[in-house]
């Protein structure tokens, strides 16, 4: 998967989880939210050996859980 997939897959998987937990996030912000929650996912998906084919569709899936996940603890871990 190229850069710019990338980076639209953690655009979106970003601020859809600042949506779903009501949080604020500009650009840069969704970004890094969706990176990492990119890598959370996939490490999720890892641990529970999920059938992951790779598409688009899948990776977003995951990002979004994923970046929901890291800012679910994020915001228990800060108050």
């Amino acid at each position: 998967m190229g850069i710019f997939l990338w980076i639209v897959i953690g655009l979106i998987a970003g601020a859809v989880a600042h949506r779903v937990l009501n949080s604020r996030g500009g650009f840069f912000g969704s970004l890094v939210v969706g990176l990492i929650g990119a890598l959370v996912g996939g490490k999720l998906a890892e641990i529970l050996n999920l059938n992951v084919t790779g598409g688009f569709i899948d990776q977003l899936l995951l990002a979004t859980v994923g970046a929901i996940l890291l800012l679910f603890i994020w915001r228990k871990i800060r108050g």
